[in-house]
């Protein structure tokens, strides 16, 4: 694997543990809104921000009508109601720490918004760790889009695409990473299998950040 200089990390689902969390506002809000949609086909979408979670579930005229109240209503109750349970995976601050140690610049790019973003990386406890913050609110669109990866190479200019690597839990992280010329690491501990996020285009795949730092020479060395 080519050495890199550069990393941008992906947050729910990668370096903290809120997946799960995200799609039951979701799945909860929807219901209010007389909206019974499974949990499993709502899971399976998390990884998007809103603008690209929505019309997977909602009609043209619904979105036009009621999807940015819909959304709204969604991020407040997860603050509310959700956000309290979330944690951090095992090895995080360690597998930063040792990021900076080796001189690599490290970013976060989410679909989520700048506040939220903030608040994640404090519980990750990675907020004084990180060389930039790359969120829903410096893109057009959110991931699988490339915007936000793009958004995040620009920050770290003049590193360019091929020297930086993403770690991702999602598809979506992978499919927006190669729109901006970018390779994945996948890591299961989001929740999405191995063959989801393989064919997506991760080109390995570990259990978590507490796995990527014990077999650190494997790909970062």
């Amino acid at each position: 694997m080519r050495v890199f200089r550069a990393v941008i990390f992906d947050i729910d689902g990668t370096l903290i543990d809120s997946n799960d969390q995200h799609a039951a506002a979701w799945v909860e809000t929807f219901r209010r809104y007389g909206l019974p949609f499974p949990f499993k086909d709502v899971r399976f979408q998390i990884g998007k921000g809103g603008d690209q979670l929505l019309p997977v579930f909602l009609s043209k005229e619904q979105l036009k009508r009621q999807g940015q109240e819909i959304e709204q209503a969604c991020g407040d109750l997860f603050k509310r109601d959700y956000l309290p349970t979330v944690r951090a995976f095992p090895g995080v601050k360690p597998l930063f720490e040792r990021l900076k140690r080796d001189g690599k610049t490290v970013v976060l790019g989410t679909s989520s918004k700048a506040d939220e973003a903030k608040r994640y990386a404090e519980i990750a406890g990675v907020d004084q760790l990180i060389d930039g913050l790359t969120t829903a609110d410096d893109a057009a669109h959110s991931k699988p889009c490339p915007d936000i990866f793009q958004a995040a190479l620009k920050k770290l200019a003049p590193i360019p695409a091929a020297d930086t690597l993403v770690i991702g839990d999602t598809p979506y992280d992978a499919e927006a990473a190669a729109g901006a010329g970018l390779r994945t690491i996948g890591v299961r501990c989001g929740g999405f299998a191995d063959e989801d996020l393989k064919a997506a285009g991760c080109i390995a795949v570990y259990d978590g950040p507490w796995d990527l730092l014990a077999r650190y020479a494997e790909w970062a060395e």
